[in-house]
């Protein structure tokens, strides 16, 4: 299977104004008081809309993206919103997330290749402290029917089912597939097909 590039990135990043607008994802802005105060990790986050809104509660907050280009915009929405977010430029097929080091983690339309995916949320398991949450919305396979965002390729879609097996040793809060209106820049619009959770790891005893 073929990777997504950064150069891919750094091209949509590119285009004057934000490819996924400048505020938070919905369901992130919903379950945000769900993450307990403490340093949380942002996977894929391109522009930095959803690093800058948790920053603005008051979380210490890491931004990895692949995209320097999308990681300089994120810098600078930061700026304009008088926060401060650290970012890291790096593959996620290459970045270590430390373990127990996180409140929160987010992973919001990261869409990986199967096998990458289910590295990265093990090693999101390992990676919240006793009591962090994960939260994550991404679009399922009825999704390619729409045509409203998100990858054209099938295995980069996830379901909750295989969400379940993926995150196992995280106690799920939320977990659902739905249909939803995502409206966010112009790369998003529409009625959509997505699953979302929130999953907490348990406290330490």
């Amino acid at each position: 299977m073929r990777r997504v590039s950064g150069a891919f990135w750094d091209e949509r990043y590119s285009a004057p104004g934000y490819a996924y607008g400048s505020q938070p994802n919905d369901f992130l802005a919903e379950v945000a008081g769900s993450i307990p105060a403490g340093p949380v990790l942002c996977l894929a986050e391109g522009e930095g809309r959803n690093a800058v809104h948790l920053a603005g509660l008051g979380h210490a907050v890491t931004a990895v993206d692949v995209s320097r280009v999308g990681l300089d915009k994120a810098k600078s929405l930061a700026r304009e919103r008088g926060v401060a977010i650290e970012t890291v430029c790096a593959d996620l097929a290459d970045f270590d997330i430390r373990p127990a080091a996180w409140s929160g983690i987010v992973s919001i339309w990261v869409h990986l290749d199967p096998a990458l995916r289910a590295r990265v949320h093990r090693a999101c398991v390992a990676g919240l402290a006793p009591g962090g949450a994960l939260v994550l919305e991404a679009y399922t396979p009825r999704q390619l029917a729409r045509g409203t965002g998100g990858p054209t390729d099938a295995l980069r879609l996830v379901t909750l089912e295989a969400l379940r097996r993926e995150l196992a040793g995280l106690d799920f809060e939320i977990a659902r597939e739905l249909e939803r209106e995502v409206h966010e820049g112009r790369c998003h619009h529409g009625t959509s097909s997505v699953v979302q959770v929130l999953a907490r790891k348990p406290a330490a005893r």
